[in-house]
């Protein structure tokens, strides 16, 4: 079942990838290949086929609902450029994260939603009733909680297995012991914040949708399911920040050197040679341009903030 994030490959992608195999996940959460190819994702028949897709999962024991709340441990290794090509895992924990706390900026977010996005997101909670992807969640490093990591770590994971599309490493541990989780519910309720690395349109569709359901739900309380949503929650000290890449397909009639010189208007523009160059700093891109790299660095005045 293992799959690729629904806004990081395109439908065809999703078809190629998931093939003849019917357990794929792409099937709930890319559900347009399962029509014929140039359906649109936004197609009424595409959400229904989600919520077709999710119970066909649930009857066959594909998705098997736990018998009492837990945690999870979740290690993700990865082989990358921004790493030096050196293998490297990061644990993360899963957990419910409240949806009020999203409202009210205890998770923290760095990007500005779309609100077609959101909808889309939202019809695709709505129609399964459930979150289908986690979100990507950093938390300060806790001690303790890298220590009750480390212990699990140390023993046989429930799942091992590495992915075919892109060669990465997943193992996954249940956390049952009930001293266990209380210790993590207790950790993570001192945290004053959590942040999104990637997901904020999932986010904001699931806590968007939960305040639905606490609006309609006359005798709401306050700790029913549809004011959690699932994330993985990985210690700040074992991200790595991966290079965020733009093409530009032309220069907008000016030659090379006319778009450089443009380009000095806003950033102090530095040309680095041949070899690949990656930003240093706050505030700085490194651009490609016709077989050469350069520095671009935001004059002051150019962008909010510091």
């Amino acid at each position: 079942m293992e799959s690729r994030p629904y806004d990081v490959l395109d439908s065809e992608e999703a078809r190629v990838e998931a093939g003849d195999n019917e357990k794929s996940l792409y099937h709930i959460i890319k559900p347009e290949i399962n029509f014929e190819p140039g359906t649109s994702e936004y197609d009424p028949r595409v959400y229904e086929e989600a919520a077709r897709q999710f119970a066909k999962f649930q009857k066959n024991g594909w998705l098997v609902q736990d018998e009492k709340e837990q945690y999870y441990i979740y290690a993700q290794t990865s082989c990358l450029p921004a790493n030096g090509n050196k293998e490297k895992t990061q644990y993360g924990i899963v957990v419910g994260a409240y949806s009020g706390d999203y409202q009210t900026g205890v998770i923290k977010k760095h990007e500005l939603t779309r609100a077609d996005k959101e909808e889309d997101r939202m019809k695709h909670v709505r129609v399964n009733d459930a979150n289908i992807e986690p979100v990507f969640f950093a938390y300060p490093d806790d001690e303790v909680l890298l220590q009750l990591i480390d212990k699990y770590a140390k023993t046989t994971p429930e799942y091992d297995f590495v992915a075919p599309i892109d060669g990465f490493g997943h193992k996954l541990w249940v956390v049952s012991d009930d001293n266990d989780i209380k210790i993590i519910t207790e950790r993570f309720a001192q945290m004053s914040n959590l942040y999104i690395a990637d997901g904020h349109h999932r986010s904001a569709a699931a806590a968007l949708v939960g305040a639905e359901k606490a609006k309609q739900n006359p005798n709401h309380r306050g700790d029913e399911e549809y004011n959690y949503f699932m994330a993985v929650c990985f210690p700040a000290s074992q991200l790595t920040i991966l290079d965020y890449n733009r093409v530009i397909k032309d220069l907008n009639g000016l030659t090379p050197a006319e778009f450089v010189k443009a380009l000095e208007k806003n950033f102090v523009v530095e040309k680095k040679g041949a070899a690949e160059y990656r930003a240093q700093e706050l505030h700085e891109f490194s651009l490609y341009l016709e077989g050469e790299w350069y520095s671009l660095k935001a004059k002051p005045g150019t962008y909010d903030g510091e």
